[in-house]
C-alpha cells in the first residue's frame, strides 16, 4: 500500500501546499483522500484526473472539499466525453453541497459525474482495502479513517479534537497521520483540532509504530508541532511534505 501526500496544509493552502489531499494505491487501485483548495492541481502531479477509482471527504469544510467543484468541471467536460461516475464517499448531505457550491441546483447538481455515498460509521470494502470510517470530535459531521491492505494499515485522523474514538481507530496502525493544526499552550478550543502534543500522546497510547503530522496552517510552526509530538511519542515523528510517499 503506497501513501502520497498531495496536499498537507492545514485551512489554506500556503505558497508550498495545497490543503488536505492525499492518494492511497494498491493492487493498481487508487483512492483520494480530501480534496481541499488547490489540490486538484496538485493531484496531477501523481496520477492522472481519470485514473482515481474512489474519493472519500473526511467532511464538508473548503480546504478538505471544495476542490470537487475543480473535478466536477474536467470530469464533465472532458473532450472525449464524461467518463463513468465514481464513487464519492461523505458525510450526509455531501450532494447538496457541492452543488450549492457551484451555484447549481441540487437535484441533479453532479450526480452525473459523481456517485454519492453517505458514510457511516463501522467498516466497508473499496477495492482491495477496507475502510473503517469513525465519527470525532470537530464542529461538524467529520470522520477519521483507518485503511486496510492485506496486514498493513493506516490511519488518517481528518479534523479532530481528542476523542475515544481516534484511540480505538488508531490502535497499532503501521502509520498515523494525525492532523496537529494547533500549538501547544496557544490554541485551546475544544473538539476542533489536535496540537502537535496532543497528536504525540494519541500515537504513545494507540501504539501507533509510526507518526506523520499534518492540516498544520501557515501561521503554525511545523518544527515546533513537531518537537512537541516527540515529546509525547517516543516512535518516528515526521511532517507530511507535499509529494512525500510512503510505502506502507
Amino acid at each position: 500500500m503506497k501513501l502520497t501526500v498531495v496536499g498537507s496544509s492545514g485551512s489554506f493552502p500556503s505558497a508550498e501546499s495545497a490543503c488536505s489531499c492525499y492518494l492511497v494505491e494498491a493492487d493498481g487501485f487508487q483512492v483520494v483522500l480530501d480534496m481541499g483548495n488547490g489540490a486538484l492541481g496538485a493531484l496531477q502531479r501523481h496520477t492522472g484526473l481519470y485514473d482515481v477509482d474512489a474519493v472519500v471527504l473526511s467532511h464538508l469544510h473548503p480546504d478538505h472539499c471544495v476542490d470537487m467543484c475543480a473535478y466536477y468541471v474536467a470530469r464533465n467536460y472532458r473532450v472525449e466525453g464524461c467518463p463513468d461516475p465514481i464513487p464519492v464517499f461523505g458525510p450526509s448531505g455531501t450532494a447538496a453541497r457541492l452543488a450549492r457550491a457551484y451555484d447549481m441546483d441540487e437535484d441533479p447538481g453532479m450526480k452525473g459525474v459523481f456517485d454519492f455515498r453517505d458514510l457511516r460509521e463501522g467498516s466497508f470494502e473499496l477495492g482491495p482495502f477496507t475502510v473503517t470510517a469513525a465519527q470525532v470530535a470537530h464542529p461538524v459531521e467529520a470522520y477519521g479513517f483507518r485503511i486496510e491492505h492485506g496486514d498493513r494499515s493506516f490511519v488518517y485522523t481528518g479534523d479532530t479534537g481528542p476523542c475515544r474514538q481516534l484511540v480505538d481507530l488508531a490502535r497499532g496502525t503501521d502509520l498515523l497521520l494525525s492532523e496537529a493544526a494547533y500549538t501547544h499552550g496557544k490554541e485551546e478550543f475544544v473538539d476542533v483540532h489536535l496540537n502537535g502534543r496532543q497528536a504525540g500522546e494519541l500515537a504513545t497510547v494507540a501504539g501507533a509504530r509510526r507518526l506523520v503530522l499534518t492540516h498544520i496552517p501557515p501561521w503554525t510552526d511545523p518544527e515546533r508541532n513537531a518537537t512537541d509530538a516527540a515529546e509525547a511519542y517516543d516512535g518516528p515523528v515526521e511532517l507530511a511534505r507535499p509529494g512525500a510517499v510512503y510505502e506502507i
